[in-house]
């Protein structure tokens, strides 16, 4: 052999041995997947549970979206690349929320696209020690409930569904199911991440916590399709199980038989939903049912998704072909700005105006005709500033970004299927409100501080192919089918913005353990925060002998009659009361929580007001929604005053119109400081937490009031899966 061979053969090898160590990497080899950690607070002491209960009138709050390490996006938020310092697990939520965030309840919600059969068995084993520890199950310090995240994405309006949770009532293995349920999508987030370049991204970021993210992957990415077609209980145990709609879903729920909600969310969130995305959709084919979805979350640290307003961000005809259009007053569709920024790149090259304009109509068209989200892929390197506040709602309440009117919640609450009535011909969801944290921390709207911890904004730093790295063509271009990439992170710095402290879920139960909890969340007496403890009452008075409560249904002639009182939240001291400090200890204290935790004063916040929003669902499926939407209906000024503000309020008009209605109020607190309030402010900040005042509020669940032409009354709060 000649010098010059042995020469290409050491190099060869060289080159064979650097492969073999990535894919060895890139195998986990080197790692150890993430875990579910360890609780080690002790149960909160009973006098300080009794405490907080007394404070808020015995109604509890709780968190029904928290994700751990054990989500993809979560844990991809915990590497150096997004300047995360190590995933946070299950058992951190439930230390967080017993000692952090003082929760009387809470629920894991990671995403099952990522789930293995190991993950999920230790989510159980967490969450079965997590009420373990929480003492007597009759009055414990939390209840903990198992659940997952349906995580579907469409690529157009008419296959996109959405994200929805599923609360499971128990925790012990005959009433779960084996395995969580995955969204069939058109696009699965981080669906595969081939095993070499696992194996060099410990190498290029030069730090070990990517050896642990090549073994998470490989766990992942090595777990098998279940095979389709096959009854969920005869399913192998070491596969992910998929259902491509919510009817799908809905029917895998009924063949497991076991109690559970399931709760859409993030439903008006544009960073996944594709531009006139509706929820309308969802009352065909049996994509709702029910007996499974009873609530919606109507406010999150991801944005508000309550209110519908005319405009759209997309225009879809009967074709299936979509055009851009016009701004209106106080909106500017994000296509129509892709327009104007080709129009001034086209300027600045010293074109002719007739080219320009030719060119902001071709980057319409593109934006438009892109799948999914990404339109912006049409016009690559653009800063944020450019877009401005483009395809967001500038005067709705803290709004989710780039927000989707179609499938707000009054839009939900004004739909109506065909022209028969019957259960699943409309949407009947009681209202919560919840974190949708990624690190675990179950409840973080208690106080407004440690923007990049206590809100998601660190989501928005996980980026593949950012803004600035995309090229600056000269003219827009289409975006090919192949590169729908889901989330359009190119947007990923104004996204940033779009982030607030945590919402919560207020539920009315009979008693403090999880059968109450539970049996309230089904009947939907149950409301919304976003954030702080306001305490809401919302009933019926005159539908029989005794008031019916929020999320009551009846059928009446005479004119409904209403009573809502509310007190504002209790104001917040600094630091961590002397339980949390003693349970958690200083590092445990300091890195979970932050050093600040729910320490409520005795002084409240003062309610201002309460707005009575009046819904009258369609009388057929072709009746436009937006005249059918009275927000505020009505609207009541309060005085200062320690037992807070209590109103009576009636519809004469009722009778009258022959209309079925829904009604549910708004608690308005004094302004306060929140994170996020001015949205785009905080695009270019790393470190500002981007406090400006906000009015922080609690939305009631609706009463649904039908119209009944006889001359008596019929009252429901039935559950219809007969817990």
């Amino acid at each position: 052999m000649s010098i010059s061979q042995r020469v290409v053969a050491r190099v060869l090898g060289v080159v064979l041995l650097l492969l073999a160590v990535i894919y060895a990497i890139g195998r986990g080899l080197f790692g150890t997947p993430v875990d579910a950690g360890e609780i080690t607070g002790p149960r909160v002491p009973p006098d300080v549970v009794a405490a907080r209960r007394a404070a808020s009138a015995q109604i509890l709050f709780g968190d029904l979206h928290v994700h751990s390490g054990f989500s993809i996006d979560a844990f991809l938020g915990s590497l150096p690349l997004a300047g995360g310092e190590g995933a946070y697990s299950v058992a951190d939520a439930c230390d967080f929320a017993r000692y952090c965030s003082a929760l009387d309840f809470w629920s894991i919600n990671d995403h099952a696209n990522g789930a293995t059969p190991r993950s999920w068995r230790q989510t159980v084993d967490s969450i079965r020690q997590c009420n373990a520890l929480a003492g007597d199950a009759a009055d414990p310090d939390v209840v903990a409930f198992l659940g997952w995240e349906w995580t579907q994405i469409g690529s157009t309006p008419e296959n996109h569904y959405g994200h929805k949770n599923v609360v499971l009532k128990y925790e012990d293995d005959a009433r779960i199911p084996a395995r969580p349920i995955a969204a069939d999508s058109p696009f699965t987030p981080f669906s595969e991440i081939p095993t070499l370049a696992l194996g060099v991204l410990p190498i290029v970021g030069r730090d070990s916590a990517y050896l642990d993210a090549a073994a998470t992957f490989d766990e992942i990415f090595s777990t098998p399709r279940c095979p389709d077609g096959v009854p969920v209980r005869q399913l192998p145990d070491d596969c992910r199980e998929y259902a491509a709609t919510p009817a799908e879903l809905f029917a895998k729920l009924d063949e497991w038989g076991h109690e559970a909600v399931v709760i859409p969310h993030g439903t008006t969130w544009g960073n996944y939903t594709p531009a006139g995305s509706s929820f309308a959709n969802q009352l065909d084919a049996g994509n709702h049912d029910p007996r499974w979805q009873r609530l919606v979350e109507v406010y999150s640290g991801h944005g508000g998704a309550e209110e519908y307003r005319p405009w759209r961000g997309a225009l879809h005809g009967n074709d299936g072909g979509a055009t851009c259009p016009p701004p209106t007053e106080g909106y500017v569709p994000t296509c129509w700005q892709a327009g104007e920024i080709a129009r001034g790149r086209c300027a600045v090259r010293g074109e002719p105006a007739e080219t320009c304009d030719t060119l902001a109509e071709q980057a319409r068209q593109y934006f438009v005709d892109a799948p999914g989200t990404t339109g912006h892929l049409t016009l690559g390197g653009e800063a944020p500033e450019a877009w401005g506040t483009a395809g967001q709602c500038t005067d709705c309440f803290l709004p989710a970004f780039n927000f989707r009117p179609l499938s707000s919640v009054q839009a939900m609450l004004a739909y109506r299927a065909g022209e028969a009535g019957g259960d699943a011909a409309a949407f009947r969801f009681g209202l919560i409100g919840s974190s949708d944290t990624h690190t675990s921390r179950a409840g973080s709207g208690y106080k407004e501080v440690e923007r990049i911890e206590m809100t998601d904004a660190r989501l928005s730093r996980i980026s593949l192919r950012g803004a600035e790295r995309l090229p600056r063509e000269p003219e827009p271009r289409p975006v090919d089918p192949y590169e729908f990439a889901g989330p359009d992170w190119a947007e990923r710095e104004r996204l940033a913005s779009y982030f607030f402290t945590g919402g919560l879920a207020a539920v009315h139960a009979a008693s403090r353990d999880r059968e109450g909890i539970f049996s309230a969340l089904q009947r939907r007496e149950v409301y919304a925060t976003s954030g702080p403890r306001i305490l809401v009452w919302f009933d019926l008075l005159n539908a029989g002998a005794e008031p019916l409560p929020m999320g009551s249904e009846a059928r009446m002639h005479q004119g409904p009659r209403f009573r809502v009182r509310a007190v504002g939240s209790q104001k917040q001291l600094p630091g961590c009361p002397d339980d949390a400090a003693s349970g958690l200890g200083p590092e445990r204290l300091a890195r979970l929580c932050r050093g600040e935790c729910f320490h409520p004063a005795d002084e409240r916040r003062r309610i201002t007001r309460i707005e009575v929003v009046r819904i009258r669902p369609q009388a057929s499926s072709d009746e436009p929604i937006g005249p059918l939407i009275e927000d505020p209906w009505r609207s009541f000024a309060c005085g200062p005053s320690i037992d807070g503000c209590t109103v009576e309020f009636e519809d004469e008009a009722f009778t009258a119109a022959e209309r079925d209605s829904v009604y549910y109020v708004r608690a308005v607190e004094e302004a306060s400081q929140a994170i996020g309030v001015a949205s785009t402010s905080c695009a270019t900040s790393s470190t500002d937490d981007c406090l400006e005042p906000t009015e922080e509020r609690a939305w009631s669940s609706p009463i649904f009031v039908d119209y009944q032409a006889e001359r008596r009354t019929h009252v429901s709060q039935h559950d219809p899966r007969g817990a």
